[in-house]
């Protein structure tokens, strides 16, 4: 019996809680909180994903947040915030840059990096003299993404999304990011600037003990007041430090929980998820002597997410930049400036994904218009839950706000994944349908997002169905979706994943080649279809076609393209490609693992004694490097494992794959391999027992001759 030592590349797709010590003090002048200039400061940003207003009990809301509601006391908290958009990485590059979502061009998740160049609050406090730290807990905001530029230190350690497995985004809990954060903050001598950013609140909502339980009817609220009781730390920490900290905290946005039927957030601007908390507190240094009975401020005027990093510039005595479309708020707070400051917001993710109507609008005062098919104009000072839309009552107000939105730049955002001219030609030739779907001269009330929220609600039922294990009737699900709207890409690549990870790869690619032929917009399923049609080696030259051309700056789609080029057997353009990965990302676990299992092959495939211990060596460091960026990484434990069998050291392989399918019940090349070894080693048992899964897993599609080559030892 001949071992197969299996690798292959990877591919990216109400109840009070403890609170902190609070020694620590604000500045106040006279009776009422003000922020002193001073350019000798620390300045500390946290972002809380997905939090609403109205859920902090500083905010009349159910979650308990004494840590947040004592900031809130004694600083400046601000009732009517909002965002520019509704989704992670465009509104935290809206916050640090200062610029709107037109100006700085990233306008969803996926598929998007800040352009190289952009101005943010880390590049200017840096360049003023600032040591800088970014502590995140989302996927979304990894160095990927393009934010790095600026800081010292740039803390996203995190697990890889694996593409089609991942069915919600990759996160590490507020104990971690806050316990990063604090650990460099306590290191720095001079004045510095943290942004730290805890993700827990986002879906799903699985808050920890005690939390769990006190909030078990709610459990996104006990997600809130978990990390608030985690940020008790860090404030409990700027109140020991030689030099005052200026304090802002805000959300990205927020999470409509069911309101208007939708479920979390990202198809719809209302204010469960526009309407944002924000915070602003000066805690003093360390034996400043405290101004007693000094009172916070609510402050109801309009302020912006546009208008922090000027308050920020302005706070640490910088020049205000003329090119920045926001205004500090320490006019606001320290000299009771009340005047107006309309707001531009968007909505268009769906509009990237799905094809759907795009999202715009503008707040003026408590007036807030919706530009869709079916515009909406509410009155927020009487109608906080937007329930009656006057558009049909006041036409001289939708013409005058109609107007204000004409003012910004409401041009279709820029799709994603556009491919050169060499490109599109190679895909027009194959039979492919090039670039993503263009955006519609005219939208009609069928694009809507409000006629097409049923639709949205499926796609999230039938997510919870797989989880579940209920794959028939998700996959019945999905193709409703498809056929009610044809254009839905990501119905299309739920519904290849299920046949995918069902052994059937056959009709999972005749899924994605329907989804491109109905026009839905196509960077997702490109790069989806071009993974499958290398790893089930159907076409690896059409692979590489629908890959190649994409953005450059796209790791996932990079990562699929060098996984193709590895399968055609084009090992040193593989290289290069996932080196670009790094370049762009560095801590990118799956680009090391690739790389390290294309070394694997190299040293398999030489004849040379000497080259083969050289790759060898290679490939051990690339799968150390991956485990090192992404501990919860399974292939790379396979690799690792096969690289420890091939050179001797069998014990050490076992374990390794033994960690790869604790970590992945579907590393079926390491339940191979560790059937094939522990049988070898004549502990048949263990052998028998791992050959089990094996055969009960692995899909015969893909692992057919070796089911019956492991069926015939479990007799």
């Amino acid at each position: 019996m001949k071992a197969r030592k299996r690798v292959q590349l990877a591919a990216a797709l109400a109840v009070v809680a403890v609170a902190g010590a609070y020694s620590w003090r604000v500045w106040g002048r006279g009776s009422g909180f003000t922020v002193v200039r001073t350019a000798d400061r620390n300045v500390v940003l946290v972002t809380i994903d997905t939090l609403r207003a109205d859920a902090l009990s500083a905010y009349g809301g159910p979650a308990q947040t004494p840590n947040l509601d004592r900031l809130a006391q004694h600083g400046a908290r601000f009732t009517f915030a909002h965002a520019h958009t509704v989704v992670t990485l465009p509104s935290h590059t809206t916050i640090l840059s200062g610029l709107l979502p037109p100006e700085h061009g990233v306008r969803d998740n996926g598929g998007f990096r800040v352009k190289a160049g952009t101005p943010t609050l880390a590049t200017r406090l840096k360049a003023a003299g600032f040591s800088t730290g970014a502590f995140v807990g989302g996927f979304p905001l990894t160095k990927r993404f393009g934010l790095t530029p600026g800081f010292d230190v740039y803390d996203d350690q995190m697990p890889e999304m694996r593409g089609a497995v991942d069915t919600s985004m990759s996160e590490r809990p507020a104990s971690q990011v806050v316990s990063r954060a604090t650990d460099w903050i306590g290191r720095q001598r001079t004045k510095f600037f943290a942004w730290v950013h805890v993700y827990d609140p986002h879906s799903p909502y699985l808050p920890p003990q005690p939390y769990a339980t006190q909030y078990a009817q709610q459990p996104y609220f006990g997600e809130v007041a978990y990390v608030d009781h985690e940020l008790g730390a860090l404030f409990d920490l700027l109140a020991t430090l030689p030099r005052d900290t200026l304090v802002i905290v805000t959300a990205d946005h927020g999470e409509s929980l069911g309101e208007h039927g939708e479920l979390t957030h990202g198809m719809f601007a209302y204010e469960g998820t526009l309407h944002v908390p924000l915070i602003l507190a000066d805690i003093e240094a360390a034996g400043a002597s405290a101004t007693p009975g000094t009172k916070g401020l609510v402050i109801g005027s309009p302020v912006r997410h546009v208008d922090l990093a000027p308050t920020v510039l302005d706070a640490v005595g910088m020049a205000a930049d003329a090119a920045l479309p926001g205004r500090s708020l320490l006019s606001v707070v320290n000299d009771g400036d009340r005047a107006d400051r309309p707001t531009y917001f968007e909505a268009v993710s769906y509009n990237l994904v799905r094809g759907w109507a795009p999202l715009r609008g503008v707040l003026l005062g408590a007036e807030k218009f919706i530009d869709l098919p079916l515009p909406e104009l509410y009155d927020l000072s009487a109608d906080q839950r937007e329930a009656n839309n006057l558009v049909t009552s006041r036409r001289d107000r939708v013409g005058v706000l109609g107007n204000l939105l004409r003012t910004y730049d409401v041009s279709p955002p820029i799709r994603r994944g556009q491919e050169s001219a060499d490109t599109a030609a190679t895909l027009r030739s194959l039979g492919y349908v090039s670039g993503s779907t263009p955006a519609k001269a005219v939208y009609t009330e069928a694009d809507d997002p409000k006629r097409l929220a049923a639709l949205d609600n499926d796609l999230h039922t039938a997510t919870a169905l797989t989880e579940q294990g209920r794959p028939d009737e998700a996959m019945a699900m999905l193709r409703s979706v498809i056929d009610r709207r044809p254009d839905t890409s990501d119905a299309y690549l739920a519904l290849a994943y299920a046949y995918w990870r069902g052994g059937e790869p056959g009709p999972a690619i005749d899924v994605l080649e329907k989804g491109l032929a109905a026009g839905a917009p196509d960077r997702d399923i490109r790069i989806r279809l071009g993974l499958y049609l290398a790893e089930s080696h159907v076409d690896t030259r059409r692979a590489i076609a629908l890959l190649q051309g994409m953005s450059s700056e796209d790791v996932e789609a990079l990562n699929g393209l060098g996984v193709a080029y590895g399968d055609a057997g084009r090992t040193d353009a593989a290289i290069r490609t996932f080196q670009r990965v790094l370049t762009l990302d560095p801590t990118n676990g799956l680009a090391y693992q690739n790389l390290g299992a294309l070394a694997l092959q190299q040293a398999l495939a030489a004849k040379n004694p000497a080259e083969r211990s050289t790759r060898l060596a290679d490939a051990e460091r690339y799968a150390n490097a991956a485990i090192e960026a992404d501990p919860a990484l399974p292939d790379a434990y396979t690799t690792l494992g096969v690289i420890q069998s091939t050179t001797g050291r069998k014990a050490n392989a076992i374990e390794s794959w033994k960690h790869a399918v604790e970590l992945d019940e579907e590393q079926f090349n390491a339940l191979y391999n560790l059937w094939y070894e522990l049988y070898a080693a004549g502990r048949r048992d263990e052998a028998i027992a791992y050959g089990r899964r094996f055969v009960s897993t692995a899909p015969p599609a893909f692992f057919g001759a070796d089911i019956a080559k492991v069926q015939s030892t479990l007799q």
